[in-house]
């Protein structure tokens, strides 16, 4: 295995040269879900990486099924939706097809936000719109 090499059934002890994925076949060889960084394509490491911050934000919004009303967290939420914001901003060039569901994806974390805040931002300073603009329902 190279030293920059996805592997999803590495433990979290192992040298921090390889990243985990999500996935990958149960029971299959460590090596059978090896993909060497090189070859992942930039689009796909920016859309994982924006998938992870609007799974995560959602979490802290409450909006997973099954979500306990007690878990919700405003601060964190504002930060994952603020770098996800930042993120899809900074690559919409390059996005490609994932351009469009992913600013909806965020648009729609935003105004979660705002609706679940007691005391919702001015128009321009919820989390993200400072890149983004303001977002308006």
């Amino acid at each position: 295995m190279s030293p920059n090499s996805y592997s999803p059934d590495q433990s979290a002890s192992d040298d921090h040269s390889h990243v985990h994925v999500a996935g990958g076949a149960s029971g299959s060889a460590p090596d059978e879900n090896v993909r060497d960084l090189i070859d992942i394509p930039a689009v796909e490491v920016i859309t994982r990486s924006a998938v992870m911050l609007m799974s995560s934000a959602a979490e802290k919004l409450g909006l997973a099924e099954g979500a306990d009303p007690d878990s919700i967290d405003l601060p964190e939420a504002r930060s994952l939706i603020h770098a996800l914001a930042g993120l899809v901003v900074a690559a919409l060039g390059d996005l490609g097809m994932h351009r469009q569901p992913l600013q909806d994806g965020l648009r729609a974390l935003q105004l979660a936000f705002r609706e679940a805040s007691a005391y919702p931002d001015e128009p321009g300073e919820g989390p993200g719109e400072l890149f983004t603009g303001p977002v308006k329902a």
